[in-house]
């Protein structure tokens, strides 16, 4: 791995929450960053996440030990302004249509590796998660204290205010980003549609569903499983539950201003993408989306929709994320994940540290983009 030299300067592409808070470390660091994005800030995908923070059910030894970091640089986030109305740990409540033996058996997995997991029941729900309907919930159903929820947009805000505060160069609206190399195949730089061209020792690709695409001229392929997704905010309610709720048809998590943030996975096949990349839903559906979180909740409370956004998920091909530099193309580094919120905090740190000195960070090891192109 190369080693950012002195004076040189990094561009981070990408203005979703990975690509922010990396470069809040890059400057941390010492680096001069310049944070490039298509259009502005929280625009894309951190603009219509649920971003609901866990390490919960079953995954990689190696995912889930870097889940959990990530929760930890939330709680150190947490500790220093606990009145935060943009980040809590109030817990998640999950349930599900399998019978219930796979609860059970999802529940078993989380205590086999220390993961604070509790059954509840009707009996026991206005202990753990109050706003909910004891009726509508699963027998058995999985309450985890420790899991919380951020908005990424406030916490977007948050980063890059530190950011232009120690320097960084911040061009929004720079339209799409290509990487450029040298003759040496090494980066040299990156050209916008819009904002001309920058150069720079270093790059960041962490532009969510399009980082397969951004790095494709490159001759580097990473799979893209990235789905049409949908984040829908609901009008302010009196009584929000506090905890991150996931169900078998709506998942919802609390919201700046009295506010629901649902989604769910059902309707991804009725969401119309057109050539111009816009997409379009009937309103039926998000109406039947907040019927289905409004079936959940204590009290009868009809919700009613305020807003919606529509776009890709970014999720690659494998499921797993996808952190470190190029091999085929040196100072060209990519961050492609699903779990983009819960991991935001941790992987702009070490990203920012691999960068700046060149080592390779072991958290990092299971996750590198060569995984792809290896040998068998």
């Amino acid at each position: 791995m190369s080693v950012l030299e002195p004076g040189k300067s990094v561009i981070v592409i990408g203005g979703g929450v990975i690509g922010v808070s990396t470069a809040v470390h890059l400057a941390r660091g010492g680096a001069e960053v310049t944070l490039v994005t298509e259009s502005e800030l929280a625009s894309g995908a951190s603009g219509r996440s649920l971003s609901w923070l866990n390490s919960a059910g079953e995954r990689s030894a190696a995912y889930h030990a870097l889940r959990m970091s990530g929760i930890d640089r939330y709680r150190t986030l947490f500790a220093k302004d606990p009145q935060r109305d943009w980040l809590c740990f109030d817990g998640g409540l999950y349930w599900s249509a399998e019978e219930p033996q796979a609860v059970l058996a999802r529940h078993a997995h989380e205590r086999s590796h220390g993961y604070d997991s509790h059954l509840v029941d009707a009996s026991n729900l206005v202990t753990t998660t109050p706003g909910v309907d004891p009726q509508a919930i699963g027998t058995p159903s999985i309450f985890n204290p420790g899991e919380g929820w951020v908005s990424l947009p406030e916490l977007i805000e948050y980063l890059s205010e530190e950011f232009r505060c120690l320097g960084g160069r911040l061009v929004e609206h720079a339209g799409w980003a290509s990487v450029l190399i040298g003759q040496d195949q090494r980066v040299r730089g990156v050209a916008t549609s819009k904002a001309g061209e920058f150069t720079a020792g270093a790059v960041l690709v962490a532009c969510g569903p399009q980082t397969a695409k951004v790095i494709e001229p490159l001759g580097v392929t990473i799979p893209d499983a990235s789905p049409l997704s949908m984040l829908v905010l609901t009008e302010p309610m009196p009584m929000a539950p506090k905890a991150v709720l996931n169900t078998p048809r709506v998942a919802m998590r609390p919201c700046p201003g009295s506010r629901l943030a649902l989604d769910h996975d059902w309707y991804e096949a009725l969401i119309e993408e057109g050539e111009d990349g816009e997409c379009r839903i009937d309103r039926s559906v998000v109406e039947q989306l907040v019927d289905e979180a409004s079936s959940v909740l204590d009290g009868g409370e009809r919700l009613a929709p305020a807003s919606w956004k529509l776009g890709r998920k970014p999720i690659p091909g494998d499921g797993e994320p996808v952190f470190g530099e190029l091999a085929e193309v040196p100072g060209c580094f990519v961050a492609f994940t699903h779990s983009g919120a819960t991991l935001a905090l941790i992987a702009g740190e070490l990203l920012a540290g691999e960068i700046l000195t060149g080592e390779r960070h072991p958290m990092l090891g299971s996750f590198r983009p060569e995984r792809f192109t290896r040998p068998g």
